[in-house]
């Protein structure tokens, strides 16, 4: 008897993985065909309300970051954006590059469908994100140059090894914290994963195309010494890096450890089709 042959005996299931890993790939699939059949009208609010929302840690990390200067006190306060996005269930494009991935590839959506979300909720994620930095800079004027000196650290940095490394750990960051928080059904797990991703997202700080967006959009909107000319130059390079270490580093690696998986999903699928 092989090793495979062994592993079925003593696992559960018939599946050519381990039982957890089964349970969880269907939960991803199912949950990535969901989001990717939305009509525009639902990816435009989900990732509106998503830029809303995230904005609750950077208005959270701004404030530790106002009252003590400590970077890693104010990635732990950030946390609280991602709390609010998992309990609310609204979405960061970001968060896109595990589950609907995985449902494209196992047939259970279209590559069109995937460019959709991630274009509409990119959208979506920076007008709701500039609309609550607005606020929050009316509201909190006083935070006016820790917001400009923590944003003047992504808007001035040019591409760079250094730079393009940190924005592919900080997609592969988020992207690690998204197949955490899907393989368990603890809600308390699931903030942990939310606090431990935006600890190291907004506390090292790791580049990430939305979050520190937000940062830059407030400093603009407080009259900081750059524009919108700087964030596109920093934004292009950084989004585009957040989808490659979310894919490379995260996405392909697990697609591959289920394998036989995404190959019955797909016989199931063209199937169903036919």
């Amino acid at each position: 008897m092989d090793d495979e042959q062994r592993r079925r005996e003593l696992g559960d299931n018939e599946a050519p993985v381990e039982e957890e890993l089964e349970t969880t790939f269907d939960r991803i699939v199912e949950e990535g065909a969901q989001r990717l059949h939305r009509t525009w009208s639902s990816v435009l609010v989900t990732g509106l309300f998503g830029g809303i929302e995230v904005g609750l840690g950077v208005m959270a990390y701004l404030a530790v970051k106002h009252e003590t200067g400590s970077n890693l006190l104010a990635g732990l306060a950030f946390g609280i954006g991602f709390i609010a996005l998992l309990l609310a269930k609204s979405e960061l494009f970001t968060e896109g590059f595990l589950v609907p991935v995985a449902a494209v590839a196992a047939k259970e959506a279209r590559p069109g469908q995937l460019f959709k979300l991630w274009g509409g909720t990119l959208g979506a994620n920076l007008a709701g994100g500039w609309i609550f930095m607005w606020l929050v800079m009316l509201a909190f004027p006083e935070w006016r140059d820790t917001v400009a000196e923590s944003a003047a650290h992504y808007a001035l940095a040019p591409l760079s090894w250094q730079t393009a490394a940190l924005a592919v750990l900080g997609g592969s960051t988020i992207t690690l914290m998204t197949r955490m928080q899907h393989g368990t059904d603890s809600i308390p797990a699931k903030i942990a994963a939310a606090v431990g991703g935006g600890f190291l997202l907004a506390g090292l700080p790791l580049f990430h195309s939305v979050l520190d967006s937000l940062l830059i959009f407030g400093a603009i909107q407080s009259g900081a010494p750059f524009g919108y000319v700087q964030w596109l130059g920093w934004f292009w390079y950084t989004a585009l890096l957040n989808v490659a270490g979310g894919l490379l580093l995260v996405t392909v690696l697990r697609l591959v450890r289920t394998k036989e998986l995404v190959k019955e999903r797909r016989s199931e699928s063209e199937g169903a089709a036919q």
